[in-house]
C-alpha cells in the first residue's frame, strides 16, 4: 500500500471532477455492489414504498401483501414511464402506471392493462404476465436496513458487507451487541453536499483534521486530537475522556447503554466504513448510520439516522444533545469537503495531493477505487 515515504500521492483531481469518471463509477461501483437503500422498519405495512436512486437507476422498494420486502426497477414495462415519482408513500392496492394504466401487483406481476386479454406475443400466445412484470432487483435485509444490488449476479453479501464490519471490529458477533435492527429512528437529517462522494469517504476515514475542525468531538474523544482515526485499528474503539459521561455535545450523560453492549464496548466509539456508501458509528447508547446517495460528480446526498431503543423514541425522550454532537461533526466535515471540491478542477491538483502517515490507510481506498474502475465491462 505504501512505500515507506512520509508523503504518498493521492488520486489526481480528475477522479473527483470529471463527469466521465463519475459515469463509469455509477456502472462499475454503485450498480454492481450492495447499496444500502432504506430503513426496513419504515416500510413495515403492506404497500409502503421508498424510491431511491442507485447509480443511474430509480429503484422502488415495497412491502408486499405477504409481508416480504421486494425491490424493482421503477419502470413500466410498456413504454418506460416511471411508476412512482414520490420519494415514499403507500400503495393502496396495486402499482398503476399513470401513462397507459398498466397495473402490477406488489410482487411485480402484471395484472391489468387496457385490452390486456386481446394482446398477444409475436408467436400468438397470450402475454406472459410474469415475463412482462416489473424487473426485480436483489434485496437483503441486515442491521434493520434494506440493501439492494442491481447486478444480474450479485456479489456475496457476506463477503462484501458483513465482512467489512467483522474486519473492523475483529469479532463477527460484536455488531450484534448493539441490536441495530431492533432500534428506532429518533432523528434524521438529509444533507445535500456539494462534493464528490469520494471526498466524503476519505474525510470519514481519517482524523488528521479532527483537532482543526472538530472541537466538540475531540473534547469527548481526546485521542482524536492526536490525528489517528480509531477505525484504522482492528477492534479499537476511541475511549471517552475521563470527565465525559456520554456521547453528547456537552459530554453530559446520555441514556442507559443498549441492552447487549458489554464492558469492552462501554464508553467507546467505533467507526466502520462499508463500501461504497455506508458509515456506521457505534456508541454505548445509540447508533449513527450514514447512507450516501451520489447524484452527480459534485453532489452527494447523505442521509443520517440517529438510532435509539424503541423505549427512548416511543417516550419522546430528549435526544437533542446526542444528535447535536454528530450533527455538528457532519456540518464541519461536509463544509470541509465542499471547500475542497472546487480545487479538484485546478491545475494545482492535476496530479493530486499527498497523504501524511496518519492518512496512509486512505491509499488502500484509492487502490480499491482504481482497481474497480479498471474492471472490464
Amino acid at each position: 500500500m505504501t512505500n515507506g515515504d512520509s508523503l504518498i500521492p493521492t488520486l489526481g483531481g480528475h477522479w473527483y471532477a470529471d463527469e466521465r469518471v463519475f459515469a463509469a463509477e455509477q456502472v462499475r461501483l454503485f450498480e454492481r455492489m450492495w447499496f444500502c437503500a432504506a430503513r426496513s422498519g419504515e416500510l413495515a405495512e403492506s404497500g409502503q414504498f421508498r424510491r431511491v436512486q442507485v447509480g443511474r437507476e430509480s429503484v422502488l422498494i415495497v412491502r408486499g401483501r405477504d409481508g416480504e420486502l421486494r425491490a424493482f426497477l421503477n419502470i413500466c414495462r410498456h413504454r418506460g414511464a416511471m411508476l412512482c415519482t414520490e420519494d415514499e408513500g403507500r400503495i393502496q392496492r396495486n402499482l398503476r402506471c399513470p401513462y397507459h394504466a398498466w397495473t402490477y401487483r406488489l410482487d411485480g406481476k402484471l395484472v391489468a392493462a387496457p385490452n390486456l386479454g386481446a394482446l398477444r406475443s409475436a408467436s400468438g400466445e397470450a402475454i406472459d404476465r410474469v415475463a412482462y412484470g416489473l424487473v426485480p432487483v436483489a434485496l437483503r435485509e441486515w442491521l434493520g436496513y434494506a440493501w439492494v444490488c442491481l447486478a444480474e449476479e450479485p456479489p456475496s453479501f457476506e463477503a462484501d458487507v458483513v465482512n467489512a464490519v467483522t474486519a473492523r471490529l475483529g469479532d463477527p458477533t460484536a455488531v450484534d451487541s448493539y441490536g441495530i435492527e431492533r432500534l428506532a429512528v429518533g432523528h434524521r437529517v438529509v444533507y445535500s453536499v456539494a462534493a464528490n462522494w469520494k471526498l466524503i469517504v476519505e474525510n470519514f476515514m481519517e482524523c488528521y483534521h479532527c483537532a482543526t475542525i472538530h472541537p466538540e468531538l475531540t473534547e469527548v474523544l481526546p485521542e482524536f486530537a492526536q490525528g489517528l482515526a480509531a477505525q484504522v485499528f482492528v477492534g479499537h474503539g476511541a475511549e471517552f475522556g475521563p470527565d465525559i459521561a456520554g456521547f453528547t455535545v456537552d459530554g453530559s450523560a446520555g441514556f442507559d447503554a443498549l441492552p447487549g453492549v458489554g464492558p469492552e464496548q462501554d464508553r467507546r466509539y467505533f467507526a466502520i466504513t462499508i463500501r461504497p456508501q455506508v458509515f456506521v458509528n457505534l456508541v454505548p447508547d445509540h447508533v449513527i448510520f450514514h447512507r450516501m446517495y451520489p447524484l452527480a460528480v459534485d453532489r452527494t446526498l447523505v442521509e443520517c439516522d440517529w438510532l435509539y431503543t424503541e423505549d427512548v423514541v416511543a417516550k419522546r425522550r430528549d435526544v437533542s444533545r446526542s444528535v447535536e454532537l454528530f450533527h455538528r461533526v457532519n456540518q464541519q466535515d461536509f463544509a470541509a469537503c465542499e471547500r475542497t471540491q472546487p480545487a479538484m478542477s485546478s491545475r494545482a491538483y492535476r496530479h493530486g495531493g499527498v497523504l501524511v502517515p496518519a492518512e496512509h490507510h486512505i491509499a488502500e481506498f484509492h487502490e480499491w477505487v482504481s482497481r474497480r474502475m479498471e474492471e472490464v465491462e
